[in-house]
C-alpha cells in the first residue's frame, strides 16, 4: 500500500513537470481532448472492448488537435495515434473543400450566346455574307 502511494506520488510529480513547458492554450486543448475521450469511453462502457469513434467524434478531435505542433501532439495521452488524428483532419479538410468546390448547377455550363450564333452560322448550308 505504501509502495503504491509512493509510486503514484512520483508519477503525478513527473506528469506535473511535463505540463510546465506547455502554454495555457495547449493545456486547455489537452483537457478538452481528454474530456472528450472520456465521454466516448463512457458511451461505450458496456460495448465491445475496442473503442470506436463516431464521425462527429473524429471531426471534433481532428479540429481540436490539428492546431497543435506535432511534438506536443505526440506527448498527449490519446486513445489513437497522433498520425491517425492528423489523417482525420486531412479527411475533414478534404470533405470541406470538396463541398465548397461543387458546381452550383450540375451539367455543362451554358454556351455564350454570341458563340452559339457563330457556330450556327458556320454550320448552316448556305453561307451568309459577313
Amino acid at each position: 500500500m505504501l509502495f503504491r502511494l509512493a509510486y503514484l506520488a512520483v508519477t503525478n510529480a513527473f506528469a506535473a513537470l511535463r505540463l510546465l513547458p506547455l502554454g495555457d492554450r495547449d493545456k486547455d486543448v489537452e483537457i478538452f481532448a481528454l474530456r472528450h475521450q472520456i465521454s466516448v469511453l463512457e458511451r461505450q462502457l458496456c460495448a465491445d472492448t475496442r473503442v470506436r469513434f463516431a464521425p462527429e467524434d473524429r471531426a471534433f478531435l481532428a479540429a481540436l488537435l490539428a492546431s497543435l505542433p506535432r511534438g506536443v501532439l505526440r506527448r498527449l495521452r490519446l486513445l489513437v495515434r497522433p498520425d491517425t488524428v492528423l489523417r482525420w483532419h486531412r479527411d475533414l479538410m478534404k470533405q470541406c473543400h470538396a463541398h465548397t468546390c461543387q458546381p452550383k448547377r450540375p451539367g455543362r455550363p451554358p454556351t455564350v450566346r454570341s458563340i452559339r450564333a457563330l457556330i450556327l452560322r458556320l454550320v448552316s448550308p448556305t453561307p451568309s455574307p459577313f
